[in-house]
């Protein structure tokens, strides 16, 4: 018996990064509350079980559909299901935002205007908008107007 089915987690079981989770949940507080590890722990764990209750409603919607590959429209109509309607204008706007952010990826089937890919630099500070419009939307604030300080650190000797 693998000593890993004596604990219920089997090696399929998915799982969410911690230091990010952990990271995501400080910065949704007020600077001044701290949250135990063990809340911490137990957050992480009902992030984890709600993708896992979307995910197999939409596959189920998927299936209805007679569909083999899980679409955002079947994400959206599994939110409704499982009754949370309230979220999906929330949600459809968050995937029509990664939809164009991810637009000029190479990934995404094209690249920068010139043709080149980002230096590292040019990489970081996306990164960073990024991170402070999702940071402001999450926070209720909107999207950030502007970009984020230059890391002194990172430009390049002249």
């Amino acid at each position: 018996m693998d000593p890993n089915d004596i604990v219920g987690k089997a090696k399929e079981d998915a799982s969410l990064p911690k230091a990010t989770m952990t990271k995501i949940i400080k910065e949704m507080l007020p600077p001044d509350v701290r949250v135990a590890r063990d809340t911490q722990d137990l957050l992480i764990e009902c992030c984890v079980e709600f993708i896992n209750l979307v995910s197999s409603e939409s596959n189920e919607v998927c299936g209805r559909d007679d569909k083999k590959t899980i679409a955002p429209e079947h994400v959206l109509k599994a939110l409704e299901v499982l009754g949370f309607g309230e979220y999906i204008e929330d949600v459809y706007a968050a995937y029509e935002q990664h939809k164009l952010e991810t637009l000029d990826t190479p990934k995404g089937g094209k690249l920068s205007s010139n043709g080149a890919s980002m230096t590292e630099e040019e990489a970081l500070a996306e990164q960073q908008r990024m991170f402070a419009e999702a940071r402001a939307r999450m926070n209720g604030v909107g999207t950030a107007s502007k970009p984020p300080e230059a890391d002194p650190s990172l430009e390049a000797d002249s």
